[in-house]
């Protein structure tokens, strides 16, 4: 059997290994690999991993072993699942790895727009110190979360745990998802979107990139939310039309924005998120922890062993 990992850089930059695959047959792993290379690079192999790469028509037609492929992380919208479901491909994603990744750096980012940790390190830094003439402390942000609300919007597993970490900081949580509007667990209260939006002093989003969510964190979403909300994003880039983001900012609609992810990235130079007052960006980097990357090729073994003793992986998608 032969395996091909697409880009297996992010996932690995050279800090683990990729050994484990090997006892299930000739691997050949390449750290970046563009889409117009895919077909000519996975050539023959009848398994494929893939982090960015496009796997459809393209590989389909040129690919005539290939039987499985599995996204190397929860999201699989780089995998056609129609036409490889319908060349009878066993297609696979790797969920849960990160939550507890994602979930810290979801709270990270609320943290950093309600404490300016590097405006203050700057201050000392440069000797504006308390009883220091000049000490300007008001020119940073320090809010107490205690008491304020937080709305997590798409409250499945990684919603959950960032809200059971806001909950410590005594911060009243709302949530929403498509499948409960109402009822309390653990304290957290469901409810309908626009309620969320208009009661909460930050929030912060959880949801897959579908055709309903694509842009959806628009003018109109953002003219319901409270004045001064502060928005976190650690799901898919594209949930937010970045142009109404920038410009909610910008005008002071909204205080802040803790974004991991962007519509295209790396990030364009153009995207005006970049210049948006208080907006915190990281580079998509809220699963990458070691832990969370140990346990993704844990599970992406796990489908693998699945596939070649069943035929089938374990987390199966587009069933």
């Amino acid at each position: 059997m032969k395996i091909v990992v697409t880009d297996g850089f992010a996932v690995n930059p050279g800090d683990l290994s990729w050994d484990y695959l090997k006892k299930y047959g000739e691997v050949t792993v390449y750290d970046n690999m563009s889409d117009e290379e895919a077909p000519d690079a996975i050539g023959d192999a009848d398994c494929v991993f893939t982090n960015r790469v496009k796997i459809g028509e393209a590989v389909l037609a040129k690919c005539p072993n290939f039987k499985f492929v599995s996204a190397m992380g929860t999201g699989y919208d780089m995998i056609d699942v129609t036409k490889c479901r319908a060349r009878g491909v066993e297609i696979c994603n790797v969920p849960g790895y990160s939550t507890a990744s994602v979930a810290q750096t979801a709270f990270s980012l609320l943290l950093a727009n309600a404490f300016d940790l590097e405006g203050y390190r700057n201050m000392v830094r440069d000797g504006n110190w308390t009883g220091v003439p000049g000490f300007r402390y008001q020119e940073s942000r320090f809010v107490e979360l205690a008491g304020k609300t937080v709305g997590v919007y798409g409250c499945g597993a990684i919603g959950m745990k960032f809200a059971k970490i806001c909950q410590a900081f005594d911060m009243k949580v709302l949530a929403t998802r498509r499948s409960k509007t109402s009822g309390t667990v653990d304290g957290i209260e469901f409810c309908e979107a626009d309620r969320l939006l208009s009661e909460s002093d930050y929030i912060s989003f959880h949801c897959p990139l579908t055709d309903e969510t694509r842009g959806m964190v628009n003018r109109d979403m953002i003219a319901k939310m409270k004045d001064g909300a502060v928005i976190v994003n650690t799901s898919r880039g594209a949930v937010l039309n970045e142009a109404d983001v920038a410009e909610a900012l910008c005008s002071g609609k909204l205080s802040g924005a803790g974004l991991d992810v962007l519509a295209k990235e790396p990030a364009d130079p153009s995207n005006p998120l970049l210049s948006s007052p208080n907006t915190v960006i990281t580079p998509h980097c809220a699963w990458t922890s070691v832990e969370a990357r140990l346990r993704l090729m844990s599970i992406m073994e796990e489908n693998l062993a699945s596939f070649i003793n069943t035929g089938k992986g374990i987390n199966r998608v587009g069933v």
